[in-house]
């Protein structure tokens, strides 16, 4: 027994020893390098040139984003010794670094406060003395005598005093909503400069054993959340006879805690918090309906856009700056200084996920072209200030380059940023060769990432029974090495702004036709003429005649090429027959109905075409003609 205690003993004092020869050094480190992904970010993080002594050493790297995803650390190093371990464990006594500029407003807040404060103190001065002068007007009792001229100078006093303190509580109380209005703007100001609070940071302790005395550098690399990027498009024709001139764009923000500047930056395409198991297909068992079998059911055609306002749910005022983005794609936006936002929805898409910083994320399904969204402050998250609104897109710089000017939402890049594009095996990405800088704020830092131009076939399309009015399409077939991404792109033609449209890349073989809008100089009227429109009765069956006339006129300068398509009925019973009388010459899908004009208008050059056709069907079986 004293064998097994005196082992023990030992046992224990090996461990004691073991453990005193650990030795803990607070790490010095800085962001090198950042890869943002369209949902988070990796960060490389580089330390100093360190001295380890031999032995066991813990290293500290202290005031790290709360948000790092503890399965993506890693630690690297060079040097002669082993790293044994990487933990992640929150540091709860440093607090997110303060920028300058909010320190500044934050020292003005208390500066309003203490102002609010003495005013506050000076009106409850008067209240007491108001109060005082109340108490006190009884100036005589029934056995007393009294002097009118000695009444009527305390009456006098009471009555001034009175009106002095009633006044000057009144313009106190002026003076305070005046600096509650001044601590409100402050205040909304603190929160646009440093974003959302995000709680306490992270430590990462690197566990290392050297045999002997070294020196040696470490790199971590991590992933954090509350980061992303999304593109954009600038599309621009002069004319016609131009090329296409196409701006690429990148939107990236992040709020992770952690300030990335002079970093090399580095946009992918890739998206981590996407499922990455392929999928597997299920037995089709098909069997009746009666046994519980159910519909097959295909996937739906989805909204062409999406428009809509978004609101505070505490107070309904509207919110700028919130970010909107197609659930699982690229394709997003931001709400303008009004709260208002339109998205273009691509195929098979119909969930919207809405962020903005202070408020709680919501995801909804866009089930109609309107969707209104009112969003609730996430109070678990607002530790410093309540935020009450975005102060404005348009007003401080969203990003900073080393020795170049930032493309922001209104402005323009006066020195083109160096982009190397590399398409990867499952990803695309934009190396900015530049140091680049953003802020963990929660801003939108918008860069150019390329500018091409591209020869396009210009042509028009039309398709009068659904509207009067011919687009304008260019057509560009050599744009697969610049690796697009899917994404909204704004229009302009001939120097003026025509609205947005999407360029959905995942359902583009090997022609872009992107669509520059209406051209009202190119008129189209679809007129039914009703002096051809003929019903004829023989025997049980019904003759219905439809006829139609497309006018056509370019009152443009120039040659257009334009496409018209209208349609003949398709039948859909064998007691329906159609029988096509007239159709200009168009190209004729059968399966259909489709029918295709393609021509060539001169300046002021006008045309028309004819469509009539005849239905036949039962007199008795009304049908739907139009």
């Amino acid at each position: 027994m004293n064998r097994n205690i005196l082992f023990s003993l030992l046992c224990f004092g090996i461990s004691i020893g073991a453990g005193a020869q650990e030795n803990q050094i607070n790490v010095h480190s800085k962001i090198n390098a950042v890869t943002v992904f369209m949902n988070g970010a990796q960060v490389e993080r580089l330390s100093d040139l360190l001295d380890l002594p031999q032995g066991v050493s813990l290293l500290v790297f202290s005031g790290l984003s709360s948000s790092i995803e503890t399965q993506s650390l890693q630690a690297k190093g060079e040097g002669s010794f082993t790293i044994l371990s990487v933990n992640k464990q929150n540091n709860f006594l440093m607090e997110k670094k303060k920028s300058e500029q909010k320190e500044a407003l934050q020292a003005r807040l208390v500066d309003i406060v203490d102002k609010i404060t003495a005013l506050r103190n000076e009106v409850a001065v008067y209240k007491a003395e108001e109060e005082m002068l109340m108490k006190n007007q009884t100036v005589m009792g029934p056995n007393v005598s009294y002097d009118l001229v000695k009444l009527k100078a305390a009456l006098d006093f009471q009555r001034q005093r009175l009106i002095d303190a009633k006044t000057r509580q009144t313009s106190l109380g002026k003076d305070i909503d005046k600096w509650n209005a001044e601590l409100v703007k402050i205040g909304k100001q603190v929160a646009d400069v440093d974003g959302k609070a995000i709680g306490q940071s992270n430590d990462v302790v690197v566990k290392i054993s050297a045999k002997t005395a070294t020196k040696g550098k470490f790199m971590l690399t991590y992933l954090v959340k509350n980061a992303s990027w999304y593109p954009t498009y600038d599309i621009r024709a002069k004319d016609v006879t131009s090329p296409i001139q196409l701006i690429y764009k990148a939107n990236v923000s992040q709020n992770s805690g952690e300030e990335w500047k002079n970093v090399k930056l580095t946009l992918s395409s890739g998206n981590p918090s996407n499922n990455n198991e392929k999928p597997t297909l299920p037995i089709y068992q098909l069997g009746f309906l009666s046994a519980g079998y159910s519909f097959f059911n295909p996937v739906s055609a989805s909204l062409n856009a999406v428009k809509g306002k978004v609101l505070s749910a505490s107070d309904n005022l509207a919110l700028p700056g919130v970010s909107i983005r197609v659930k699982n794609s690229s394709i997003a936006t931001v709400t303008d200084g009004e709260g208002n936002y339109s998205i273009q929805l691509p195929p098979g898409a119909n969930t919207l996920v809405f962020s903005s910083i202070g408020f709680e994320n919501q995801e909804l399904l866009a089930s109609h072209g309107q969707l209104n969204v009112s969003l609730r402050e996430d109070t678990k998250n607002l530790s410093e200030v309540v935020v009450m609104g975005y102060a404005g897109i348009n007003e401080a710089l969203a990003g900073k380059v080393a020795g170049a000017k930032v493309r922001g939402a209104s402005s323009v890049s006066t020195v083109p940023l160096q982009v190397k594009n590399v398409e990867r095996q499952t990803n695309i990405t934009f190396e900015i060769k530049m140091p680049y800088t953003i802020l963990s704020d929660g801003k939108q830092a918008t860069v150019d990432i390329g500018n091409y131009d591209f020869k396009a076939d210009y042509e028009y399309y039309t398709v009068p029974k659904v509207t009067q009015d011919a687009f304008l399409t260019a057509k560009i077939t050599d744009f697969n090495e610049v690796n697009l991404i899917s994404g909204e792109a704004s229009i302009f033609f001939e120097g003026t702004y025509l609205g947005k449209s999407l360029l959905d890349i995942g359902n583009i073989t090997d022609t872009l036709t992107l669509s520059l809008g209406a051209d009202k100089n190119v008129v189209v009227k679809r007129e039914k003429q009703k002096d051809f429109n003929e019903r004829q009765f023989i025997g049980s069956s019904q003759k219905d005649t439809r006829h139609f006339v497309i006018d056509i006129k370019n009152r443009k300068n120039q040659k257009v090429n334009l496409i018209v398509e209208d349609q003949l009925p398709v039948s859909t019973s064998s007691d329906i027959s159609i029988e096509k009388q007239d159709i200009s010459k168009a190209k004729l899908e059968e399966a259909t109905g489709k029918l295709i004009w393609k021509m060539e208008l001169e300046p002021n050059e006008q045309k028309k075409i004819d469509l009539k056709y005849q239905v036949k069907h039962p007199k008795n079986k009304p049908i739907n003609m139009e």
